[in-house]
């Protein structure tokens, strides 16, 4: 690649259910906040190619903005396996706290039963950015995505780039030089 590739990642609406949950593919947004939506539309570029993880809640945000986005299973967010759609509380019962807690001891490399590490999360978007073309790209992902790609971008260590908060509906700014990264914004809203 010899151009420069402009990464305009919104973290998607928030999620349209309980909170303290890990949410599966499937749950909605909530796209009720449209003076979020029109501050983050403003500063979109035009025209720009679109992609978005096949999320339902990344597809009803790239919706909202009037983005025809295409799907990548790449940009999806961290494959928490057996976990997903329960509550962080009742797997810390399950395992027991000693456990629960060991596990986020390292959250970067640890993998939950059935599932993925950040790590894992961080290879498979590698893989998706460098399918992206040259110019502007609006991504509607999820945090870990936009984490991991911060991870790429810094050349951090996976339990280091996790410790970047990503809001729903904040855009992160990163463009990808001929030979380096460019890190212009994080967690705007």
């Amino acid at each position: 690649m010899d151009g420069e590739t402009h990464l305009w990642l919104i973290r998607h609406a928030p999620v349209d259910g309980p909170r303290g949950v890990i949410h599966a593919p499937d749950a909605p947004a909530d796209l009720g906040d449209a003076a979020a939506f029109a501050t983050l539309q403003a500063r979109l570029p035009a025209g720009a190619f679109a992609v978005c993880s096949p999320a339902r809640r990344t597809r009803e945000t790239a919706t909202r903005f009037g983005l025809t986005a295409s799907e990548d299973d790449a940009f999806r967010e961290q494959d928490f396996g057996d976990w997903t759609g329960r509550r962080h509380s009742e797997i810390e019962r399950e395992l027991g706290a000693a456990a629960y807690r060991a596990f986020w001891q390292s959250p970067g490399t640890n993998r939950p039963p059935g599932g993925e590490s950040f790590a894992d999360q961080i290879a498979r978007t590698w893989a998706g950015l460098a399918r992206l073309p040259e110019g502007d790209v609006v991504l509607v992902v999820h945090s870990g995505t936009i984490r991991a790609v911060l991870a790429i971008a810094l050349d951090l260590a996976p339990e280091l780039a996790l410790r970047f908060v990503i809001d729903p509906l904040s855009l992160t700014r990163i463009d990808r030089l001929e030979n380096a990264w460019r890190v212009v914004a994080v967690n705007w809203r």
